[in-house]
């Protein structure tokens, strides 16, 4: 009796495991049938674009000394003249918050020493052959010598924002006037995007639902879910001025300054599905 108890309880377990291993298949072949099975679907495109007057001017100053060994005296003028600098910004009403600086070096100077070829001399004399009477060389020493540290240069970088463009030219001017060695990359952006941005993506969008519907009719089907949104962003691209302004004409005069206008640029690509 108790053999056909465990003859019974044996058959069982092998049943339900059989029908879990069926349930656990069938269930993986359903999953996988409703993740590759792909609804028709259609993809549209639409751009958006914003004309837009910048409102920022930006550049960069660099303030540069070259000194002997002592460190500090050629730091200490450097600052010097680097802090007169940027006290004539502030004072030209530019905000300290748009005065920033981006980089700061120290560099060692050394002495040049010379260990390439033997240079050689002929004599203009010339013998009964036709040829120099003879040459004369110098000869190299054993050990080249080595550089030595001369002195130290400091250099200074500043980046500022100028949202006045009626003084851009004047504190372009103004920034070599009062110390600094060169300026550089002046260029215009914007300075708040995002609103422009919203406005260009919003238009896209809109183009491109446009389209979807025209296709629809045309095709005789209709729109479904919207599956996917790829964005593209395309600008605005900064307009510069000068790659290498400044030096003793920026001190003479004032250049003109004019901004122009920049686009900002948006393109989506919309994916419907097609019912």
């Amino acid at each position: 009796m108790e053999q056909s108890i465990k003859n019974y309880l044996s058959i069982s377990l092998i049943v339900l495991s059989m029908v879990g291993a069926f349930g656990i298949i069938y269930y993986t072949m359903s999953y996988a049938d409703s993740t590759t099975f792909s609804a028709p679907a259609f993809s549209v495109s639409g751009e958006g674009k914003v004309t837009v007057v910048p409102d920022v001017a930006q550049f960069s100053f660099s303030v540069t000394n070259e000194g002997g060994m002592d460190l500090t005296v050629t730091q200490t003028r450097n600052t010097d003249t680097a802090n007169k600098v940027i006290e004539f910004l502030k004072s030209s009403g530019v905000e300290s918050k748009d005065i920033k600086t981006v980089s700061y070096n120290v560099y060692p100077r050394y002495s040049s020493t010379y260990c390439g070829p033997v240079p050689l001399y002929y004599e203009t004399g010339v013998d009964a052959g036709g040829g120099y009477a003879g040459v004369t060389g110098v000869a190299r020493p054993d050990v080249c010598p080595p550089s030595e540290i001369i002195g130290y240069t400091v250099e200074q970088g500043v980046e500022v924002k100028v949202r006045d463009f009626a003084k851009v030219g004047d504190i372009l001017a103004g920034v070599v006037e009062n110390g600094a060695n060169s300026t550089s990359q002046l260029y215009f952006t914007i300075d708040d995007k995002v609103g422009y941005e919203n406005e260009a993506r919003a238009m896209a969008m809109e183009e491109a639902r446009e389209k979807a519907e025209t296709i629809a009719k045309a095709g005789g089907f209709r729109i479904g879910r919207l599956l996917s949104v790829d964005e593209y962003f395309g600008g605005p691209i900064p307009y510069y001025y000068g790659e290498g302004m400044g030096g003793a004409d920026m001190v003479k005069t004032s250049p003109t300054i004019e901004p122009g206008s920049q686009e900002i640029t948006i393109t989506v690509n919309l994916r419907y599905e097609i019912k």
